[in-house]
């Protein structure tokens, strides 16, 4: 008789919709590799999302459209190999998901067989085809609504969005087509909280908020950001829970002190031949 204890349950999409029944804040941190997974998921959160945000924060890119699906399936496999409880969630990158169908299911089957248990895709309009035919085939989809980044250029940049009484009733009636379509849940991003709690309601999916207000059912935020891995200013739905970036200068400096001083290695750091 096993005396270990019982391992987490696993998290999963149906056990996602369930937590809006129940009044469950959901929480969820992009990851891009695997010792990061490893501390997400022991950490307790829901759901890890590899987010084509790996774009900025791993590779300096000043948008996500110059991130491919090499790129993300590499990054899926590293955090897929730390994860357990979590849901883990892939980013389907730009042009991934648009051209077709057909190019779609192949390149959401690729995250599922690199580890990933569902995908997101930005949009509704043309993508609801897309979404329809990946839920058909038993690939669960979030949605993504209000700032799509990979539409930066057509929305004039990283802009709040849904401010007009027009584009507030578009965002509720795409949110309602993506629920249609069969996404289990979906991203609400820089969109006023007012609007954000108008939609929340009136979905059966759970919402989750970036920038979008108190009242979606759960919160994603990058990792990079939440961790204060730069130096620059943070973005004002951003909250900084830690100052990595100055923690980890001030552990390279002593290490390179130790180093030019002759202090490190020292005889505890060391081999030496047996006697």
């Amino acid at each position: 008789m096993s005396t270990g204890s019982t391992p987490p349950l696993k998290v999963t999409t149906l056990r996602i919709v369930r937590k809006k029944a129940k009044a469950e804040r959901i929480v969820c941190l992009t990851a891009y590799d695997y010792p990061s997974a490893l501390i997400l998921d022991a950490a307790g959160v829901d759901l890890i999302l590899v987010g084509d945000s790996a774009a900025n924060v791993v590779y300096g890119m000043a948008t996500t459209l110059t991130i491919g699906m090499d790129e993300m399936v590499y990054h899926t496999r590293a955090v897929a190999a730390g994860v357990k409880r979590a849901l883990l969630v892939a980013d389907m990158p730009f042009l991934s998901y648009q051209v077709s169908v057909e190019q779609a299911v192949a390149n959401a089957g690729r995250f599922l067989q690199a580890g990933a248990e569902a995908v997101k895709v930005e949009g509704a309009g043309p993508v609801v085809p897309v979404i329809k035919r990946l839920v058909e085939l038993g690939i669960p989809v979030m949605g993504h609504l209000g700032l799509t980044p990979q539409s930066v250029h057509k929305l004039g940049g990283y802009r709040l969005q849904a401010r007009k009484a027009e584009d507030q009733e578009r965002l509720l009636a795409d949110a309602r087509a993506l629920a249609d379509a069969g996404c289990f849940s979906l991203v609400l991003e820089k969109v006023p909280a007012e609007v954000a709690k108008r939609v929340t309601e009136g979905l059966a999916i759970p919402t989750i908020g970036i920038g979008a207000g108190p009242d979606c059912d759960g919160q994603v935020l990058v990792l990079h950001d939440m961790l204060g891995m730069f130096d620059t200013p943070p973005l004002k739905f951003v909250k900084q829970y830690a100052g990595l970036a100055a923690e980890i200068r001030k552990a390279v400096a002593a290490y390179s002190e130790e180093v030019r001083s002759g202090k490190f290695p020292d005889d505890d750091h060391t081999f030496h031949l047996e006697k």
